[in-house]
């Protein structure tokens, strides 16, 4: 069971994070270079192609952690899962508090109709900071749970 659980937490928390730093790499690029009623119509083409893959594979790896923090004998790795589990529900919570409204927020505006205060509540550069944090959250857990199965693998004689 243990191998099946670390499988799907190594696929989940791969895919999270590469999902993330392809956003960082490309998506936010081209967001942050446009005018803002470009990036509000290229943002509703982005936003719903994330959900619900994106929470699924976070939430998969934060509870495949757990799952794996109490079902592996090896202390190390044990620590190591509760701290990817951990950096993962660091991610999950600042998607909800952080970028999830914002996305909510720009799926209702009309490009073509803006309000005129758009200019000073442009959330772009909040959203991509914390994209950042998230991102890197996400990264170091897939290394914490890396590092863990090379640990488990040590400890059972194959490394």
């Amino acid at each position: 069971m243990v191998a099946v659980v670390v499988s799907v937490v190594l696929l989940a928390n791969g895919l999270a994070a590469g999902v993330l730093m392809g956003t960082q790499l490309g998506g936010w690029p081209l967001l942050s270079s446009l005018p803002p009623d470009r990036y509000v119509h290229a943002h509703a083409f982005f936003s719903t192609r994330y959900d619900p893959f994106m929470p699924i594979c976070l939430v998969t790896t934060a509870v495949g952690d757990l799952v794996l923090l109490v079902a592996v004998r090896a202390s190390a790795a044990r620590g190591l899962y509760a701290v990817g589990a951990v950096l993962t529900l660091a991610a999950i919570t600042i998607s909800l508090v952080k970028n999830v409204p914002v996305n909510r927020w720009v799926r209702t505006l009309d490009p073509d109709n803006l309000p005129a205060d758009f200019p000073s509540r442009d959330p772009r550069r909040p959203w991509a900071a914390w994209n950042r944090v998230r991102t890197t959250l996400t990264v170091l857990a897939l290394l914490t749970n890396c590092v863990a199965v090379t640990l488990l693998l040590m400890a059972a004689g194959r490394g």
